[in-house]
């Protein structure tokens, strides 16, 4: 049987990675007591002690405007640590499998982007993503590296819930409407984890991998609350209140975000024969879930 360690078990991905990757082994959940990437060396030791076969980090400094004012922490939690349990995995020869984000590019460019496109973040969390993608690769083990975007599920603080939130509170919203990305449910990716290891066997050497991993389609922020609200207020979760369009100019941050996060998921394709369902899609299941959960 398969030894798996999953990070960050508490929060919106690690929650559902601890369901999709059930069927793969023995799943270990360390909390931050056993396993605190802010502390890379102990993290490491937690490995070495029960020697996975496979470890799978959710794990991650995401507070993107704190991490302006936090550097250091956000570093050593999103680069130290990677390239600490890269480092082990490779000596235990574990697969590592590894989340990073669409805050690695500045967002200039029109259309897509690709995995081979040059990088270039514009925030300090952007940049801790990055080094910890180059820090993994630097060690050479065997590893994939997911990119993805726009986060939200059932667990925890995310733009869903914050929307919700504030809609069921507020007569009228007001949301930044020139970013564009792809917002993603945790349980998608989860699910295409799974999927993903049943390509990678995890007694194979698979190559290193780095992919996209975004839900289908695009929107803005805006675009997104709108849909929350709208979808939201039909399951009785908020009310159906207007939600106007800013600009990014209109809702200063201490972080830059980039206006285009739109990924590109051709490789992921190519690689493993799917992709993830269209956004709006992927939004009714989850809120038919809060939904049951209510009456429940």
């Amino acid at each position: 049987m398969s030894r798996i360690v999953i990070t960050g078990s508490t929060g919106q991905v690690g929650w559902e990675l601890r369901r999709a990757l059930s069927t793969f082994g023995e799943v270990l959940a360390p909390g931050r007591n056993e396993c605190n990437l802010a502390d890379p060396a102990a993290a490491a030791a937690y490995l070495r002690r029960v020697k996975p076969d496979l470890v799978v980090n959710p794990a991650a400094y995401t507070a993107v405007d704190k991490a302006e004012s936090e550097p250091e922490l956000a570093h050593t939690v999103n680069a130290l640590a990677p390239q600490a349990l890269a480092e082990t995995c490779a000596d235990l020869d574990a697969l590592l499998v590894h989340y990073s984000t669409d805050y690695v590019f500045d967002g200039s460019r029109d259309g897509v982007y690709r995995e081979d496109d040059a990088p270039s973040p514009v925030s300090v969390y952007g940049s801790s993503k990055l080094a910890g993608e180059e820090a993994i690769r630097a060690v050479g083990g065997r590893h994939v590296i997911l990119r993805t975007s726009w986060v939200y599920g059932l667990r925890g603080k995310n733009f869903l819930a914050t929307m919700l939130k504030l809609a069921a509170e507020r007569d009228r919203l007001r949301v930044v409407a020139d970013q564009f990305g792809a917002p993603t449910w945790s349980r998608a990716i989860a699910d295409a984890t799974a999927q993903l290891l049943r390509s990678f066997p995890l007694t194979a050497t698979p190559p290193a991998a780095l992919l996209n991993l975004t839900a289908s389609g695009s929107t803005s922020w805006h675009g997104f609350a709108s849909a929350i609200v709208e979808e939201g207020a039909k399951r009785g979760l908020t009310r159906l209140v207007p939600v106007d369009g800013i600009t990014t100019a209109d809702y200063p941050t201490p972080a830059s975000r980039p206006a285009n996060s739109r990924l590109d998921n051709t490789r992921l394709a190519e690689a493993a024969g799917f992709v993830l369902a269209d956004w709006r899609q992927s939004l009714n299941l989850c809120l038919d879930d809060i939904e049951a959960q209510k009456r429940a």
